[in-house]
């Protein structure tokens, strides 16, 4: 189907191109280098700073049909908005692995696992050696963000430090939460603290769960616990910290059949601009014998696809708050 047949739905915008001529700036996505062993890529979007109606019929003409009339399916200006950009964000971070930028964004295919996680399907013949790209993406009103591997399954998952719950934590908890985390969350009297453990908590088990890519039926959040690898142990019962701590590895520990879930995983959890929770979780190699004591690197970008791109790691924007990681420089 044309692209021209679809009523683009953000024409009302205010126009404005970050004082750059988008002819220019998006002949070509500037490459960036793979991720090496224990290494992942996070990029992010600020949906507030994408107002230039060209650049978002650009991002829309990218799409494939499919991905178009998903789209164009949300309700609301907003939400066509955020699935327009989340789309497009995967579609320009991928693009940027290839050499000298041969692929073009649009081209890149698309398959989903049995559960119905996407993957890249590269779809070639020929012998070319190409790499093994893993991807997540996860995003709220106000961030979207895309992680990025290679050769290691990735989960990612954003929260809004904000976010309000409309149920009791501890309630809401108990339904959905392990015996263990629910005890963590029981121990920390002030309730502006719980909420946030909460919602550290919730962010490390969507990542968890979306790096298994089995989804939340088959991985039910109350059948593993999130823990801190430095509990302190006493008579054989773990006694929970009071909050979540970027000085301790973060585990996790599945209960039941273990063929289902596992344990081999890194977790990074960050706070981005002051606003947002965000958790990584990799899988370790399993070809080294560690037990992951080794940091997991880790280059953070914010960018606005074909227009400019700015390294976070190493900044007051991005700062590790739980796991063991070591922020890159780009």
């Amino acid at each position: 189907m044309s692209s021209t047949r679809y009523k683009i739905p953000w024409l009302t915008m205010n126009i404005y191109c970050f004082g750059r001529n988008l002819t220019t700036a998006s002949c070509c996505l500037p490459p960036v280098q793979l991720p090496t062993h224990k290494e992942a890529h996070f990029w992010y979007v600020l949906p507030q700073e994408v107002k230039c109606t060209n650049l978002l019929n650009r991002y829309f003409e990218i799409l494939s049909p499919c991905e178009k009339e998903n789209v164009l399916r949300m309700r609301g200006e907003e939400l066509k908005k955020s699935a327009l950009l989340a789309r497009a964000l995967v579609r320009t971070t991928l693009a940027r692995y290839q050499t000298n930028c041969q692929i073009n964004p649009t081209s890149l295919k698309f398959r989903k696992n049995d559960y119905g996680k996407p993957e890249v399907d590269w779809q070639y013949t020929d012998d070319r050696s190409l790499p093994p790209l893993h991807f997540n993406i996860s995003h709220t009103s106000s961030l979207i963000a895309c992680g990025v591997t290679v050769g290691s399954p990735i989960g990612i998952d954003v929260e809004e430090k904000q976010r309000r719950l409309k149920n009791d934590i501890l309630a809401f908890a108990r339904r959905y939460f392990s015996p263990h985390e629910v005890e963590m969350l029981a121990h920390i009297v002030d309730p502006e603290l719980r909420r946030q453990e909460f919602i550290k908590l919730w962010t490390l088990k969507e990542a968890y769960v979306k790096a298994l890519g089995r989804g939340f039926s088959a991985s039910p959040f109350n059948t593993f616990t999130i823990r801190l690898r430095d509990h302190v142990v006493k008579g054989g019962i773990h006694v929970p910290p009071d909050v979540i701590s970027k000085e301790a590895e973060i585990t996790v520990e599945p209960s039941g059949d273990l063929k289902n879930l596992s344990s081999n995983w890194h977790f990074v959890l960050l706070e981005l601009i002051g606003s947002h929770y965000a958790a990584i979780c990799i899988e370790k190699d399993n070809t080294n014998a560690d037990k992951g004591s080794i940091p997991v690197n880790l280059i953070i970008r914010k960018t606005i696809p074909f227009v400019e791109d700015g390294c976070i790691s190493g900044t007051d924007s991005a700062e590790v708050i739980g796991g063991l990681s070591k922020l890159l420089v780009c």
